[in-house]
Protein backbone atom coordinates (compact mmCIF):
# COMPACT_ATOMS: atom_id res chain seq x y z
CA UNK A 1 0.00 0.00 0.00
CA UNK A 2 1.13 3.23 -1.12
CA UNK A 3 2.13 6.39 0.96
CA UNK A 4 -0.08 9.31 0.26
CA UNK A 5 -0.88 12.95 1.53
CA UNK A 6 -0.80 13.94 5.05
CA UNK A 7 -4.27 14.44 7.09
CA UNK A 8 -5.37 17.97 6.53
CA UNK A 9 -3.95 18.06 2.92
CA UNK A 10 -6.91 18.98 0.38
CA UNK A 11 -7.83 16.06 -1.76
CA UNK A 12 -10.85 16.77 -4.65
CA UNK A 13 -13.93 14.94 -3.97
CA UNK A 14 -16.53 15.35 -6.41
CA UNK A 15 -18.40 16.72 -3.94
CA UNK A 16 -15.95 19.64 -3.15
CA UNK A 17 -12.42 19.15 -1.36
CA UNK A 18 -12.01 17.48 1.76
CA UNK A 19 -8.88 16.26 3.96
CA UNK A 20 -7.54 13.70 3.67
CA UNK A 21 -8.09 11.83 7.17
CA UNK A 22 -11.80 12.02 6.30
CA UNK A 23 -11.84 10.39 2.96
CA UNK A 24 -13.86 6.88 3.30
CA UNK A 25 -14.43 3.95 1.49
CA UNK A 26 -17.78 4.66 -1.44
CA UNK A 27 -16.37 8.46 -1.81
CA UNK A 28 -15.80 9.36 -5.61
CA UNK A 29 -12.83 11.65 -6.41
CA UNK A 30 -11.83 13.79 -9.62
CA UNK A 31 -8.72 12.38 -11.09
CA UNK A 32 -7.23 13.35 -14.90
CA UNK A 33 -7.50 10.40 -17.88
CA UNK A 34 -5.73 12.29 -20.18
CA UNK A 35 -6.17 15.76 -20.48
CA UNK A 36 -9.93 15.92 -19.30
CA UNK A 37 -11.36 14.89 -15.69
CA UNK A 38 -13.05 11.91 -14.99
CA UNK A 39 -14.51 10.47 -11.75
CA UNK A 40 -12.81 7.23 -9.77
CA UNK A 41 -14.12 5.84 -6.45
CA UNK A 42 -12.29 5.06 -3.49
CA UNK A 43 -12.47 1.27 -2.59
CA UNK A 44 -10.40 1.19 0.27
CA UNK A 45 -8.42 3.81 2.81
CA UNK A 46 -5.29 3.27 4.91
CA UNK A 47 -3.54 5.55 6.92
CA UNK A 48 0.54 4.68 7.81
CA UNK A 49 2.50 6.87 9.79
CA UNK A 50 5.78 8.40 9.50
CA UNK A 51 8.32 10.89 10.74
CA UNK A 52 9.66 12.34 7.17
CA UNK A 53 7.53 14.14 5.44
CA UNK A 54 8.35 16.74 2.64
CA UNK A 55 6.29 19.69 1.45
CA UNK A 56 5.92 20.05 -2.79
CA UNK A 57 5.64 23.53 -3.78
CA UNK A 58 4.64 23.97 -7.47
CA UNK A 59 3.69 27.37 -9.55
CA UNK A 60 0.31 27.39 -7.90
CA UNK A 61 0.30 25.77 -4.18
CA UNK A 62 2.17 23.97 -2.11
CA UNK A 63 1.36 20.16 -0.24
CA UNK A 64 2.62 17.93 2.24
CA UNK A 65 3.12 14.53 1.71
CA UNK A 66 4.90 11.25 1.94
CA UNK A 67 8.17 11.68 -0.05
CA UNK A 68 7.26 8.25 -1.90
CA UNK A 69 4.04 9.89 -2.95
CA UNK A 70 3.94 9.66 -6.62
CA UNK A 71 3.66 12.67 -9.11
CA UNK A 72 2.92 12.41 -12.81
CA UNK A 73 5.43 14.28 -14.71
CA UNK A 74 5.67 14.27 -18.76
CA UNK A 75 8.51 11.56 -18.22
CA UNK A 76 6.35 9.09 -15.93
CA UNK A 77 5.80 9.10 -12.29
CA UNK A 78 7.93 10.53 -9.63
CA UNK A 79 8.08 10.35 -6.15
CA UNK A 80 7.99 13.55 -4.43
CA UNK A 81 11.22 13.92 -3.15
CA UNK A 82 13.01 13.59 -6.20
CA UNK A 83 10.20 16.19 -7.45
CA UNK A 84 11.85 19.46 -7.64
CA UNK A 85 12.63 21.49 -11.36
CA UNK A 86 9.89 18.80 -12.93
CA UNK A 87 6.68 19.50 -14.32
CA UNK A 88 3.91 17.91 -12.67
CA UNK A 89 0.08 17.53 -14.20
CA UNK A 90 -1.94 19.64 -12.76
CA UNK A 91 -5.36 20.67 -13.14
CA UNK A 92 -7.57 24.00 -11.98
CA UNK A 93 -9.23 22.62 -9.00
CA UNK A 94 -12.12 25.06 -8.56
CA UNK A 95 -13.07 24.47 -11.88
CA UNK A 96 -13.87 20.97 -11.59
CA UNK A 97 -17.44 21.14 -9.92
CA UNK A 98 -18.44 23.40 -12.71
CA UNK A 99 -21.24 21.88 -15.19
CA UNK A 100 -19.53 20.31 -18.73
CA UNK A 101 -21.69 20.61 -21.98
CA UNK A 102 -21.70 17.43 -24.26
CA UNK A 103 -21.21 20.15 -27.52
CA UNK A 104 -22.87 18.32 -30.61
CA UNK A 105 -21.61 18.78 -34.16
CA UNK A 106 -23.29 19.89 -36.89
CA UNK A 107 -25.01 23.48 -38.23
CA UNK A 108 -25.78 24.72 -35.25
CA UNK A 109 -22.35 24.89 -34.08
CA UNK A 110 -20.48 26.01 -37.07
CA UNK A 111 -23.15 28.72 -36.76
CA UNK A 112 -22.67 29.53 -33.48
CA UNK A 113 -18.94 29.81 -33.32
CA UNK A 114 -19.02 32.10 -36.07
CA UNK A 115 -21.56 34.40 -35.77
CA UNK A 116 -19.52 34.37 -32.18
CA UNK A 117 -16.36 35.13 -33.85
CA UNK A 118 -18.47 37.81 -35.70
CA UNK A 119 -20.01 39.79 -33.24
CA UNK A 120 -19.87 37.91 -29.81
CA UNK A 121 -18.27 38.58 -26.32
CA UNK A 122 -16.43 35.40 -24.55
CA UNK A 123 -15.73 36.97 -20.95
CA UNK A 124 -14.74 35.14 -17.83
CA UNK A 125 -17.96 32.74 -17.12
CA UNK A 126 -20.11 34.02 -19.89
CA UNK A 127 -20.45 33.99 -23.64
CA UNK A 128 -22.96 36.98 -25.11
CA UNK A 129 -24.13 37.80 -28.79
CA UNK A 130 -25.70 41.92 -29.12
CA UNK A 131 -26.65 43.00 -32.47
CA UNK A 132 -29.53 45.12 -33.94
CA UNK A 133 -31.23 42.67 -35.90
CA UNK A 134 -33.90 40.35 -33.48
CA UNK A 135 -33.89 37.43 -36.22
CA UNK A 136 -30.29 36.97 -35.70
CA UNK A 137 -30.11 36.88 -32.24
CA UNK A 138 -33.06 34.33 -32.36
CA UNK A 139 -31.17 32.14 -34.70
CA UNK A 140 -28.02 32.41 -32.97
CA UNK A 141 -29.78 31.40 -29.58
CA UNK A 142 -31.71 28.51 -31.49
CA UNK A 143 -28.17 27.56 -32.87
CA UNK A 144 -26.63 27.81 -29.57
CA UNK A 145 -29.21 25.88 -27.37
CA UNK A 146 -29.06 22.94 -30.29
CA UNK A 147 -25.21 22.19 -29.65
CA UNK A 148 -25.02 22.86 -26.14
CA UNK A 149 -27.95 22.53 -24.16
CA UNK A 150 -28.13 25.51 -22.19
CA UNK A 151 -30.87 27.50 -22.59
CA UNK A 152 -30.70 30.76 -24.69
CA UNK A 153 -33.37 33.57 -24.93
CA UNK A 154 -33.59 37.23 -26.09
CA UNK A 155 -33.53 40.40 -24.23
CA UNK A 156 -34.31 43.72 -25.48
CA UNK A 157 -31.55 46.07 -25.22
CA UNK A 158 -30.12 48.81 -25.90
CA UNK A 159 -26.82 50.52 -26.96
CA UNK A 160 -24.91 53.41 -27.99
CA UNK A 161 -24.46 54.26 -31.12
CA UNK A 162 -20.76 56.48 -31.49
CA UNK A 163 -21.88 57.46 -35.42
CA UNK A 164 -25.44 59.05 -34.38
CA UNK A 165 -24.49 59.58 -31.24
CA UNK A 166 -27.39 58.23 -29.09
CA UNK A 167 -28.89 54.79 -27.79
CA UNK A 168 -30.10 52.36 -30.71
CA UNK A 169 -32.00 49.16 -30.07
CA UNK A 170 -30.91 45.97 -30.18
CA UNK A 171 -31.20 42.23 -28.87
CA UNK A 172 -28.96 40.05 -26.63
CA UNK A 173 -28.45 36.17 -25.65
CA UNK A 174 -26.56 35.69 -23.06
CA UNK A 175 -25.85 32.80 -21.31
CA UNK A 176 -23.41 32.23 -17.97
CA UNK A 177 -21.17 28.88 -18.05
CA UNK A 178 -17.69 29.18 -17.64
CA UNK A 179 -16.89 26.18 -19.12
CA UNK A 180 -18.73 26.94 -22.75
CA UNK A 181 -15.94 30.25 -22.39
CA UNK A 182 -13.00 28.69 -21.69
CA UNK A 183 -14.36 26.08 -24.80
CA UNK A 184 -14.70 29.22 -27.48
CA UNK A 185 -11.21 30.50 -26.20
CA UNK A 186 -9.81 26.94 -26.32
CA UNK A 187 -11.15 27.04 -30.52
CA UNK A 188 -9.75 30.66 -31.24
CA UNK A 189 -5.80 29.79 -29.55
CA UNK A 190 -7.21 31.24 -26.24
CA UNK A 191 -7.51 35.02 -27.00
CA UNK A 192 -11.48 35.48 -28.16
CA UNK A 193 -10.77 39.58 -28.56
CA UNK A 194 -11.99 39.89 -31.91
CA UNK A 195 -8.85 41.24 -33.52
CA UNK A 196 -6.28 38.26 -31.88
CA UNK A 197 -8.90 35.56 -32.46
CA UNK A 198 -7.26 32.56 -34.66
CA UNK A 199 -9.50 30.67 -37.11
CA UNK A 200 -11.47 28.00 -35.15
CA UNK A 201 -10.16 24.86 -36.57
CA UNK A 202 -12.56 22.84 -34.91
CA UNK A 203 -15.35 23.77 -37.48
CA UNK A 204 -13.44 21.91 -40.02
CA UNK A 205 -15.26 18.24 -38.99
CA UNK A 206 -17.68 18.25 -42.18
CA UNK A 207 -19.23 20.75 -44.73
CA UNK A 208 -22.45 20.82 -42.73
CA UNK A 209 -20.49 22.40 -39.71
CA UNK A 210 -18.11 24.66 -41.99
CA UNK A 211 -21.03 25.84 -43.90
CA UNK A 212 -22.90 26.77 -40.32
CA UNK A 213 -19.72 29.02 -39.59
CA UNK A 214 -19.89 30.72 -42.75
CA UNK A 215 -23.79 31.51 -42.34
CA UNK A 216 -22.82 32.55 -38.30
CA UNK A 217 -19.76 34.77 -39.40
CA UNK A 218 -20.83 36.60 -42.24
CA UNK A 219 -24.18 37.33 -40.98
CA UNK A 220 -22.26 39.32 -38.29
CA UNK A 221 -19.27 40.73 -40.63
CA UNK A 222 -20.43 40.47 -44.25
CA UNK A 223 -23.43 40.61 -46.65
CA UNK A 224 -24.43 39.38 -49.78
CA UNK A 225 -23.36 40.30 -53.30
CA UNK A 226 -26.15 41.95 -55.56
CA UNK A 227 -26.42 40.31 -58.90
CA UNK A 228 -23.28 37.92 -58.11
CA UNK A 229 -23.49 34.22 -56.33
CA UNK A 230 -22.43 35.14 -53.42
CA UNK A 231 -21.26 36.69 -50.19
CA UNK A 232 -18.58 39.29 -48.83
CA UNK A 233 -16.94 39.13 -45.46
CA UNK A 234 -15.01 42.29 -44.23
CA UNK A 235 -12.48 42.02 -41.23
CA UNK A 236 -9.41 43.79 -39.95
CA UNK A 237 -8.18 40.40 -38.58
CA UNK A 238 -6.27 39.91 -41.67
CA UNK A 239 -5.09 36.59 -40.58
CA UNK A 240 -8.32 35.21 -39.86
CA UNK A 241 -9.47 35.83 -43.63
CA UNK A 242 -6.60 34.61 -44.57
CA UNK A 243 -7.02 30.48 -43.08
CA UNK A 244 -10.39 30.58 -44.74
CA UNK A 245 -9.46 31.53 -48.19
CA UNK A 246 -7.62 28.42 -49.31
CA UNK A 247 -10.64 26.39 -47.65
CA UNK A 248 -13.24 27.27 -50.20
CA UNK A 249 -10.77 28.12 -52.78
CA UNK A 250 -10.58 31.75 -52.96
CA UNK A 251 -8.26 34.60 -53.75
CA UNK A 252 -7.43 36.66 -50.93
CA UNK A 253 -5.38 39.99 -51.24
CA UNK A 254 -4.59 41.89 -47.97
CA UNK A 255 -5.77 45.67 -47.35
CA UNK A 256 -2.70 47.29 -48.66
CA UNK A 257 -2.67 49.61 -45.38
CA UNK A 258 -1.37 48.76 -42.50
CA UNK A 259 -4.80 49.27 -40.41
CA UNK A 260 -7.80 48.83 -42.21
CA UNK A 261 -10.72 46.02 -43.20
CA UNK A 262 -9.99 43.56 -45.74
CA UNK A 263 -12.73 41.70 -47.82
CA UNK A 264 -12.83 37.85 -48.55
CA UNK A 265 -14.81 36.94 -51.68
CA UNK A 266 -17.42 33.38 -50.82
CA UNK A 267 -19.06 32.07 -53.18
CA UNK A 268 -22.03 30.03 -52.98
CA UNK A 269 -20.41 27.33 -54.97
CA UNK A 270 -17.27 26.62 -52.49
CA UNK A 271 -17.82 23.04 -51.85
CA UNK A 272 -17.54 22.74 -55.50
CA UNK A 273 -14.06 23.63 -55.65
CA UNK A 274 -13.23 20.40 -54.12
CA UNK A 275 -10.27 22.57 -51.32
CA UNK A 276 -12.20 21.53 -48.09
CA UNK A 277 -10.63 18.85 -46.39
CA UNK A 278 -11.76 17.64 -43.07
CA UNK A 279 -9.83 17.92 -39.89
CA UNK A 280 -10.92 16.53 -36.81
CA UNK A 281 -10.57 18.55 -33.63
CA UNK A 282 -11.60 17.43 -29.93
CA UNK A 283 -14.81 19.11 -29.30
CA UNK A 284 -14.10 20.15 -25.52
CA UNK A 285 -11.00 22.12 -24.11
CA UNK A 286 -8.48 20.33 -22.44
CA UNK A 287 -8.58 20.54 -18.38
CA UNK A 288 -5.23 19.67 -17.38
CA UNK A 289 -1.73 21.12 -17.67
CA UNK A 290 1.80 21.20 -16.50
CA UNK A 291 2.85 23.32 -13.58
CA UNK A 292 6.24 23.90 -12.37
CA UNK A 293 7.72 22.24 -9.30
CA UNK A 294 9.17 25.33 -7.71
CA UNK A 295 10.94 23.34 -4.70
CA UNK A 296 11.01 20.44 -2.36
CA UNK A 297 11.36 21.22 1.36
CA UNK A 298 12.01 18.38 4.06
CA UNK A 299 9.82 18.24 6.57
CA UNK A 300 10.59 16.10 9.85
CA UNK A 301 7.66 15.04 12.43
CA UNK A 302 8.16 17.54 15.47
CA UNK A 303 7.86 16.17 19.19
CA UNK A 304 6.85 12.78 19.07
CA UNK A 305 3.92 13.38 17.12
CA UNK A 306 4.19 11.65 13.92
CA UNK A 307 2.80 12.00 10.14
CA UNK A 308 0.00 10.17 9.26
CA UNK A 309 0.07 9.43 5.55
CA UNK A 310 -3.35 8.68 3.96
CA UNK A 311 -3.72 5.75 1.30
CA UNK A 312 -6.14 5.15 -1.19
CA UNK A 313 -7.24 1.99 -3.59
CA UNK A 314 -9.24 3.27 -6.11
CA UNK A 315 -11.57 2.12 -9.40
CA UNK A 316 -11.73 2.77 -12.07
CA UNK A 317 -8.43 5.28 -12.16
CA UNK A 318 -6.11 4.46 -9.62
CA UNK A 319 -5.17 8.30 -9.60
CA UNK A 320 -6.77 11.01 -7.89
CA UNK A 321 -5.80 15.11 -7.21
CA UNK A 322 -4.89 16.46 -4.29
CA UNK A 323 -5.31 20.03 -4.42
CA UNK A 324 -5.62 19.50 -8.14
CA UNK A 325 -2.43 17.88 -8.58
CA UNK A 326 -2.16 14.58 -10.11
CA UNK A 327 -0.74 11.75 -7.51
CA UNK A 328 -0.90 7.88 -7.76
CA UNK A 329 -2.98 6.29 -5.21
CA UNK A 330 -1.91 2.76 -3.46
CA UNK A 331 -1.55 -0.43 -5.71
Amino acid sequence: MGYGPTSKMLVNLVDGCAQAKNVVSGHAMWTLDGDRTVRTTVVDVTAVKGREAVEVVTDHMAFTASPDLLLLTPDGWKHAAEAAGTEVAWTYAKKLCRERLTIRPGYEFGYFVGATCADGTVGKNYVSLVVNEEAFAARYATALTACTGLPARLEAVTRPSGYLKRELPGFRVRVVSSYLSDTLRHYVGGDAHHMRQRFPRVVLRDTETFEGFLDGYIEGDGCPIKGWGGRVVTSANTPFLAEIAPIIGARFTPRARAKGASRLYVSNRWADRGTFHPEHHPLHPPESSWVQVREVRPRPALGAKPFTFYGYRLAPHPTFLVNGHVVRGAR
